[in-house]
């Protein structure tokens, strides 16, 4: 069972339309409870009445904190992809009504199998949002770091810092021509993680058949379809030619390790992260959560001196794995297993530090602009301890003016962590959250930690200062940021689109009707043999249908063949970025789209090319 619960000063809710058969009888007429706590519930499969009464023991301890009284049982489905069937969760919501009134608390609940419309007001205390997991079996145990446990207790203060210099407390500085970074600030202070509803790159990922949650694992694991893992393949090729340009030695690291290596063990209370746990053969292992471990025991191992210094290596991560909270995990934004480019570099000093990291400030830039997201799709957030601050302003400062606008500042009293400087890139979607995409840190502690050390000019040794950072953030989070711009576009009357590089099917071919198939699939093959990706739909549809099918689907260019076509030679060719229809000789619409892909990583079809040959994947 999964449970997002919010105080709230009230909610009001009316039933509108029967969703199931099994829906229970209802007014359709709206009803509002005032100081209420709104359980919006997901009945999942394997539960029962003792999970029902769990949730209840657990809800019925949070109330006496609050020394309130008056709860909502709101049946809602979004929750999980894990359901149960609607009459077996009809009889645990019903349990939880009867267990809730049976401990004397004042229980509402609203009609099972309706869709509802509601208004809600959350109170704005700490403890107002949170989200439950009750499962009927012990769960697997997790550790948890000493670090995750500091960071929710560590205390900061938030300033805007502008590229002259000028740092300014957040509640004095003016957001008004800076709106993005105002709900950056706010969303990052705020620290509530949880969403209230689906986000739009969820039924976006779906429609177009790129990925969806996987029922048969554990929530926050997803399944890729053949689109999705085309554009998740490509992206993965793209960051790791850019590494192995940046001179960044590629590696392979195990995906699980031994708990209580001393080395790691002294680590994971360094990270803030939740790591799954499994064993084998009486020994407690974990599994990764980063590359970092897997690099420096390598680097522990390796000899080098001053002269190799910078040393970069590099590894695609796939997978990571984190336990998120069930009720932070949000389709491609926020995942338990996830894909990350993860490239560490070690310095012999400060001042080589600094200067990498300037190099791989940029280089994150030209990484995010070649995935499609320019300057003004992200902000900038530096975290740092005082004392860093203090005696590297320039240097922190010369970051917000590369990049020409505020950034948002957390600054630390004193070191929690292994790093005293970190940035990120984040995107803040259509939800106002914010999620971070490129990211460096410089680690002060790690090199000791492992014993990894450099041979210094004298023959003795040093151990130097390590960077780690993701040119892109997750793979998995960089297709949730351009989905969740092409969502953006699409409300302010652009068409939403992928990069042509990204495109699983770039350019379509339709035949004006069945006699032209055949000369159709002859310009298609003509087309991928510049590798390009091409399919035709011959499916018995109309022209005007198979045209909305391309539109639907993100096609970038649309290329229709008929009579007019084969005897004038050019081609009709609808541009999706612009909504025009060109006619154009078919070599030089070649060379406009391979121009346009050109540097860019190249992968063949993942479908068959007639679309009447395709499987349906979701919906």
């Amino acid at each position: 069972m999964r449970i997002l619960q919010l105080h709230s000063k009230y909610i009001t809710y009316k039933p509108v339309k029967k969703e199931i058969a099994e829906a229970e009888e209802a007014e359709k007429k709206e009803s509002r409870i005032d100081d209420v706590l709104v359980l919006f519930t997901a009945v999942e499969k394997g539960d029962d009445e003792t999970v029902a009464a769990q949730a209840i023991t657990q809800v019925k301890a949070f109330l006496d904190k609050l020394k309130m009284n008056r709860v909502l049982i709101y049946p809602y489905a979004h929750l999980s992809a894990n359901l149960a069937s609607p009459s077996l969760a009809l009889r645990v919501v019903r349990a939880m009504e009867r267990i809730a009134q049976d401990a004397k608390i004042e229980a509402y609940r609203a009609p099972f199998g309706w869709n509802k419309q509601f208004t809600i007001s959350v109170k704005g205390h700490p403890l107002a949002e949170q989200s439950r997991v009750i499962l009927k079996e012990p769960q697997m145990q997790e550790k948890v770091s000493e670090a995750l446990k500091a960071e929710e207790k560590r205390e900061s203060s938030w300033y805007v810092l502008s590229p002259d210099g000028d740092i300014a407390p957040v509640k004095d500085f003016d957001f008004s021509k800076h709106k993005e970074l105002a709900k950056f600030a706010e969303y990052e202070i705020s620290k509530v993680r949880v969403s209230r509803e689906m986000p739009p790159h969820i039924k976006l990922m779906r429609k177009l058949e790129i990925a969806d949650y996987e029922p048969g694992s554990d929530p926050g694991n997803l399944r890729w379809y053949p689109k999705g893992r085309l554009i998740k393949s490509l992206l993965e090729q793209f960051v790791t030619t850019i590494m192995m340009e940046y001179g960044a030695m590629e590696v392979e690291t195990p995906v699980m390790y031994d708990f209580h290596h001393p080395t790691l063990s002294s680590y994971l209370d360094r990270f803030p992260a939740r790591q799954y746990l499994i064993q084998s053969e009486e020994k407690d292992l974990f599994l990764r959560f980063a590359a970092c471990f897997g690099q420096f025991l390598i680097l522990h191992d390796a000899q080098f001196s001053y002269r190799q210094l910078p040393l970069r290596m590099y590894e695609l991560t796939r997978y990571s794995f984190r336990r998120e909270k069930s009720g932070e995990l949000a389709g491609l934004r926020r995942q338990r297993a996830f894909t990350m480019p993860d490239c560490h570099a070690l310095c012999s000093n400060l001042e080589q530090a600094k200067e990498e990291f300037l190099e791989r400030f940029n280089l994150c830039r030209e990484t995010l602009e070649g995935l499609g997201l320019s300057r003004g799709d992200y902000e900038l957030g530096i975290r740092f301890t005082k004392d860093f601050y203090e005696t590297n302003k320039d240097f922190i400062t010369s970051l917000v003016r590369f990049l020409d606008k505020p950034a948002l500042v957390e600054m630390f009293g004193e070191k929690i962590l292994y790093w005293v400087l970190k940035w990120e890139f984040n995107f803040i979607d259509n939800q106002e959250k914010a999620s971070a995409l490129s990211t460096d840190q410089l680690d002060v502690e790690n090199a000791r930690r492992y014993d990894i050390t450099y041979v210094d000019h004298d023959g003795g040794r040093q151990y130097p200062i390590i960077l780690h950072c993701s040119p892109s953030g997750g793979i998995e989070r960089c297709i949730y940021a351009l989905l969740e711009k092409a969502y953006k576009d699409q409300k302010k009357g652009k068409p939403p689109i992928f990069p042509l590089w990204l495109s699983p099917t770039q350019i379509r071919v339709i035949p004006v009707s069945d006699k032209f198939i055949e000369s159709a699939e002859e310009i298609a093959e003509q087309i991928t043999n510049h590798k390009l990706r091409v399919d035709l739909d011959d499916r018995p549809l109309t022209m005007q249908k198979k045209v909305r099918a391309a539109e639907m689907e993100w096609i970038n260019y649309v290329v229709a063949i008929g009579q007019k076509e084969l005897d004038s030679g050019l081609l009709s060719v609808r541009d999706r970025s612009t909504g025009k229809i060109k006619d154009i000789p078919l070599q030089e619409f070649l060379e406009k789209a391979t121009k346009e892909i050109q540097g860019k990583p190249w992968r063949p079809l993942p479908l068959p090319t007639r679309l009447s040959k395709r499987p349906q994947f979701y919906g």
